[in-house]
């Protein structure tokens, strides 16, 4: 049971606690950026070759993960791909065509668990390579209070160079989660994480309780190796279609700390979105 890795209500006395959530494979049972081809060739951003492109690497993630040369090499890929997108446009495609795209591949689990989470009294926090495009508003529709995610460099057109400011993988993952523990004040020997991919071993071993969700066959050993628990996801549930009372809660509209960057797999940023200050801002402005 899902519920049985995150019971138990905070004491606010004590120092405060978060859950990262790793997102591709993770929360929703593909890849964020790679389910948006479509919508970027209707656009008029892609052709028809890059649509197949990332229908193949589509294919690789689900069978069985992409290691770390193959995310490199579709970071390259991608990086070059969306040189010369227009910002405003990806972010107008994204918002249009999200809900008909990822709600219908939410995992029914992970989106109890991020309640559960909630309900202890824990931040939410999405860690993904996926771009700010993308992940920005998924998070905002799964109610994650803070985001971590790549960024690109936009120039003064409005439009992205193809240069990587930030990669949100790997070890650089587990980094934005110490630097959040230390502004946030979370106390990380207290702090849930999950993900897929033996490339967040990471930002797994950061914490006190790591899970493998859905693991590579890599992170399996792994997690075997140290007696984490794996969980099985494998029910993706439009979040109107879930049970009544189990709706995601109504959260504050996420707000950004930094540049907004690429809708791709190499574009993105960190932000991070509080609903207890967006709350105290409300408040103080009511």
């Amino acid at each position: 049971m899902v519920g049985a890795y995150a019971r138990g209500v905070e004491n606010h006395s004590l120092p405060r606690t978060a859950a990262f959530f790793d997102l591709d494979k993770t929360v929703i049972a593909k890849s964020s950026t790679l389910t948006f081809s479509k919508s970027f060739y209707q656009g008029g951003l892609i052709n028809r070759r890059a649509v197949l492109r990332t229908a193949y690497s589509q294919f690789v993630f689900l069978a069985g993960g992409a290691d770390h040369d193959q995310m490199e090499r579709m970071r390259e890929y991608l990086s070059a791909l969306c040189k010369g997108w227009n910002v405003q446009q990806v972010k107008e495609i994204v918002a249009e065509t999200l809900h008909d795209l990822i709600d219908p591949i939410i995992y029914d689990e992970a989106a109890s668990l991020i309640e559960e989470h909630h309900t202890a009294g824990r931040d939410v926090v999405i860690v993904s390579t996926s771009g700010a495009e993308v992940v920005e508003p998924i998070g905002e529709m799964l109610g994650a209070d803070r985001v971590v995610a790549t960024r690109m460099v936009v120039g003064d057109d409005g439009c992205f160079t193809g240069e990587i400011e930030y990669y949100a993988y790997g070890p650089t993952k587990a980094e934005a989660v110490r630097q959040l523990a230390e502004s946030e004040g979370y106390d990380l020997a207290r702090c849930y994480a999950y993900s897929d991919s033996i490339t967040d071993v990471p930002m797994l071993e950061s914490v006190g309780h790591p899970h493998a969700v859905n693991p590579d066959r890599a992170l399996r050993r792994e997690a075997l190796s140290r007696d984490w628990p794996v969980l099985v996801f494998n029910r993706p549930v439009r979040l109107k279609q879930r049970l009544p009372g189990l709706s995601m809660p109504a959260r504050p509209a996420l707000v950004a700390a930094a540049a907004v960057g690429a809708a791709a797999a190499t574009a993105g940023l960190v932000w991070y979105a509080s609903r207890r200050r967006a709350g105290a801002l409300a408040a103080a402005t009511s």
